[in-house]
């Protein structure tokens, strides 16, 4: 079995853009994407990571458990934020349930009852 290529900032782009209502906004330098003007997800560090919405107490758990894929950047600490490290993730499917998270957790409760298929199954 061969190892598939870390997810690039392309995919991420594609994937955010693929969700519901989901538009692409340049703000502090940087490609921001909301969901119905609500931001989900930025695009820092060149486009080699991501910051995605994560309540706090998830979001320790994962910088503890998987500190080569997650962190937390000092400004966004008291924020439900956390960092993604794209060439850490294992693959598209990795990628796509955290863009996936975050656009539920900004978007409109509308959003989220026309899109059941976007909801979370067995977490």
């Amino acid at each position: 079995m061969t190892a598939a290529a870390a997810p690039t900032s392309d995919d991420a782009r594609a994937i955010a853009l693929g969700l519901p209502e989901t538009t692409e906004k340049i703000a502090w330098s940087m490609p921001t994407f909301r969901v119905a003007g609500k931001m989900f997800a930025t695009m820092p560090e060149e486009e080699t990571s991501l910051a995605v919405r994560c309540p706090k107490e998830e979001r320790d758990e994962l910088v503890l458990a998987e500190p080569e894929k997650f962190w937390i950047a000092d400004h966004e600490a008291a924020f439900a934020w956390v960092r993604v490290r794209l060439a850490a993730l294992d693959d598209l499917d990795e990628l796509r349930a955290i863009l996936t998270d975050s656009w539920r957790q900004a978007a409109p409760p509308r959003l989220l009852e026309q899109h059941p298929e976007l909801t979370v199954v067995g977490e």
